[in-house]
């Protein structure tokens, strides 16, 4: 064997493997599958992929610098999300995502649209109301999940509901919603997608 070879077949045997191309793990750098699990960064108001070891580690409610998205799913079918306590939060759209932000301490809002979500802050003293008029809705976790609001709209072919979700599948939709959305109304597209993913909350649901 020449020189030349023989180096070049050194070089390649003491190569590193390449990298397995797919997501990983914002915390450890291990592989994660296609259906991996969440952690949310306080301060930095950022979801993290989690491998199911590092997920387990902030799946409890000790105050750390992140918290596990937990994988619930409640449907509050006597919730009037068209009654005076919801229209005292003032959301000013048929569809939007409400939860507490633990860091800053008060509630907001999220509005899908077609430049993503678009976040507004809601007056505590409604929210109170709206805790008042059904406490049930009081389970909710901060930072991890939402409240899924779907308010009855002229011409909608739905009667308005109440999810409660984690905090990650509200950001799906706000992705899927963007990539889709034409004209004013989202379109056709957008609309399709949004009946399919209301579909699939209400059948991962159970009632609250």
């Amino acid at each position: 064997m020449s020189p030349p070879l023989g180096a070049l077949r050194r070089i390649s045997r003491d190569r590193p493997a390449p990298r397995v191309a797919g997501e990983r793990c914002d915390l450890c750098a291990q592989p994660v599958t296609d259906q991996h699990a969440h952690v949310v960064h306080l301060e930095g108001r950022a979801l993290m992929c989690a491998c199911r070891p590092c997920y387990l580690l902030f799946a409890g409610d000790a105050d750390q610098r992140y918290r596990a998205v937990p994988d619930r799913y409640l449907r509050f079918p006597d919730v009037a999300v068209d009654g005076p306590a919801f229209d005292a939060l003032d959301i000013p759209v048929g569809l939007a995502f409400l939860f507490f932000n633990s860091v800053q301490q008060r509630l907001v809002a999220f509005y899908p649209g077609p430049a993503g979500a678009t976040e507004s802050e809601l007056p505590m003293a409604g929210w109170d109301g709206v805790l008042a008029a059904h406490p049930g809705l009081a389970t909710l976790r901060p930072d991890v999940e939402a409240l899924l609001v779907r308010r009855p709209t002229p011409g909608a072919a739905h009667s308005g509901s109440c999810h409660l979700v984690p905090i990650d599948v509200c950001y799906e939709l706000v992705g899927t919603l963007r990539q889709g959305w034409r004209g004013f109304d989202g379109g056709t597209e957008a609309r399709a997608a949004l009946a399919a993913f209301f579909a699939l909350v209400d059948e991962r649901s159970v009632d609250g």
